[in-house]
C-alpha cells in the first residue's frame, strides 16, 4: 500500500491511497461521502473486495472533509467532492497502473459523485456501485427535515454531532445547500448503460430505500440490494460482511 499527496485543479493537498495488484485484472476508485474518510469501515470493506479480486485500488480523502487533505469540512459542497473525484482519476491517468473502462464505488455524497462522472464520462466506466447514494439535493434535504433545513437558512449553518468521529462537531454552510440544490442524478440517467450495483440500509433515514427505488427503476442494467436493519454507514459486523458478499458476486460478474 502507498500513500501520497497530488495536488488538485486549485493546487490544494489530497491524499490518496493506492493498493496496486500483482497481476491486475482491473482498476477501481472508491470514494467516501459528506464528511467521511478513507478509513471508513464501508470504505475499507468496498476497496478490499476489489483488492480480492486482483484490482489496483485507489481510495482519497476530498478536500473538506476530516482528513489530512486540506480544507475545513464547514467549506464542503458537492462540486469539491466531484472535482477531487475527476483530480484523482485525471492524475491516475498518467500512471503505469491505469486502465480503461475501470470501475467506481462510493458512498452517499460519493454515491452522487460517481454517478454524475459516469453520466458525463459513461466509455471510461466498466462497472458503477452507488451505495446509500444522493440520488439529488432536493432529496436529501427532504430526509433531513423542514425544521432543520429552516434553521440551517436562518443562521447559515448546520451543526451536528459527527457519528464517525467521537467527539467531533460538524459545522456545514449554507452554501452546501446551495450548490447541492444544482446536482440530479436523474436528469442525464440514461447515459448509465453500464452494470449498477445499488446497497442501502434498511434503516437509512438520510438516503432510504425509497430513494434508491426510484433510481433504480430508471436504470436498464441493475441491481439493488436493501440490507436488512442496517443504517446508513452499515456500522455492524454482519452487514459489512454481507456488503462484501454481494460486492464480491458483482465484481466477478464483471469479468
Amino acid at each position: 500500500m502507498q500513500e501520497l499527496k497530488i495536488r488538485n485543479r486549485d493546487n490544494k493537498n489530497i491524499v490518496i491511497t493506492i493498493e496496486k495488484a500483482n497481476n491486475q485484472r482491473g482498476l477501481a476508485f472508491v470514494m467516501h461521502g459528506l464528511s467521511g474518510f478513507k478509513e471508513q469501515e464501508q470504505i475499507k470493506t468496498f476497496a478490499k473486495v476489489f483488492i480480492d479480486n486482483n484490482y489496483t485500488v485507489i481510495t482519497f480523502d476530498t478536500r473538506n472533509t476530516f482528513s489530512d487533505s486540506e480544507g475545513n469540512f464547514e467549506d464542503a459542497t458537492i462540486t469539491n467532492y466531484y472535482e477531487d473525484l475527476e483530480d484523482v482519476i485525471k492524475w491516475a491517468s498518467k500512471e503505469d497502473f491505469y486502465q480503461e473502462p475501470f470501475v467506481l464505488a462510493g458512498h452517499s455524497v460519493g454515491g452522487m459523485s460517481i454517478s454524475l462522472f459516469a453520466e458525463k464520462y459513461p466509455e471510461k466506466i466498466k462497472g458503477l456501485a452507488p451505495i446509500s447514494a444522493v440520488i439529488s439535493g432536493e432529496h436529501i434535504f427532504e430526509t433531513w427535515g423542514e425544521e432543520r433545513m429552516n434553521q440551517w437558512k436562518e443562521t447559515g449553518w448546520d451543526i451536528e454531532i459527527s457519528s464517525s468521529r467521537s467527539g467531533v462537531i460538524k459545522k456545514l454552510k449554507y452554501d452546501f445547500v446551495e450548490d447541492a440544490k444544482r446536482y440530479s442524478l436523474i436528469d442525464n440517467i440514461d447515459n448509465l448503460k453500464m452494470p449498477v450495483l445499488l446497497m442501502v440500509g434498511e434503516k437509512d433515514e438520510c438516503t432510504p430505500p425509497s430513494h434508491q427505488k426510484m433510481f433504480f427503476d430508471k436504470l436498464p442494467n441493475r441491481e439493488l440490494h436493501i440490507i436488512k436493519g442496517a443504517s446508513h454507514t452499515f456500522k455492524e459486523e454482519g452487514h459489512l460482511k454481507e456488503i462484501y458478499n454481494i460486492f464480491n458476486r458483482w465484481i466477478k460478474n464483471l469479468e
